[in-house]
């Protein structure tokens, strides 16, 4: 409550006049900003920062999305709850004959799905894969270990260009640049064994993905990847998951070889 007080040596403005009124609208702007600014400033602090002033993603991070049982929408079955999706738009925009293989996959899911094999989880499926994956972070690049197949990948961030002559590669070639504090990761030259969820969403070996990783707090990471295939695809298309670090004591990954399950047997080897 503001007072209006008479002085000899200043008089104040009526409560009432237009002066009055002006003055009271600076008084409250100048709190309300007193009271904003400490708060904004101190959430932006608790993002952490690496040695060049990045944003600094290292640590160890998991999705709690259903995003790998299906990416799309989907009610209850026997192998996945239901989920609203991941995709914006909510609909893959297959070709005609691409839809025809991803519905044939569907049906073969539970013996086609090459993460059933082990393989690499490739991009995007690896980073919403409900396993662990930790990121190591240098100006120069980041490197992304998985829990599942212990896959590496590393994502340049020295301004290098994708290789003219590639391979085709299970995580494909990984670029990445800075758009503010967002990390955009432009990445292509894949092979067409991976797949991108367990209910048979699928690629060819044209996939090319942009990823861009933001910080959202100092615990959570929001991923979005846009998808474009034209081998497979009618139109580029978007997907978003939230990464969460975790913060149990000793948390480390545990490698996950699972194409070395069939070998059990025989290792160690058993003496004579």
């Amino acid at each position: 409550m503001i007072i209006a007080l008479e002085s000899p040596v200043l008089k104040q403005p009526h409560p009432h006049s237009v002066a009055y009124l002006a003055l009271a609208r600076r008084f409250l702007l100048l709190l309300l900003v007193a009271a904003i600014a400490p708060s904004a400033y101190a959430i932006d602090a608790k993002r952490p920062r690496s040695q060049d002033k990045k944003p600094d993603f290292s640590g160890i991070w998991e999705t709690t999305s259903p995003a790998d049982d299906d990416l799309e929408p989907h009610t209850a079955r026997r192998d996945a709850a239901p989920s609203a999706g991941v995709v914006e738009g909510g609909e893959i925009p297959y070709l005609p004959q691409a839809l025809a293989q991803r519905q044939k996959n569907f049906e073969q899911r539970h013996t086609a799905d090459p993460k059933l094999k082990g393989w690499s989880l490739g991009v995007p499926r690896g980073i919403y894969h409900r396993e662990p994956i930790q990121i190591f972070q240098r100006p120069r690049d980041l490197t992304i270990v998985h829990q599942f197949g212990h896959s590496v990948r590393t994502i340049h961030t020295n301004q290098t260009e994708h290789p003219d002559d590639p391979n085709d590669w299970w995580l494909g070639d990984s670029r990445g640049h800075w758009e503010g504090d967002t990390l955009v990761v432009d990445v292509k030259h894949f092979n067409d064994k991976t797949w991108l969820d367990a209910a048979g969403n699928y690629h060819s070996d044209a996939l090319h993905v942009v990823e861009r990783w933001k910080l959202v707090d100092a615990n959570t990471i929001e991923y979005q990847a846009t998808i474009d295939d034209a081998k497979v695809f009618s139109r580029p298309w978007k997907l978003t998951v939230y990464l969460h670090r975790h913060p149990e004591k000793n948390f480390q990954l545990i490698e996950d070889y699972r194409y070395t399950l069939d070998y059990d047997q025989y290792y160690p080897p058993k003496p004579n």
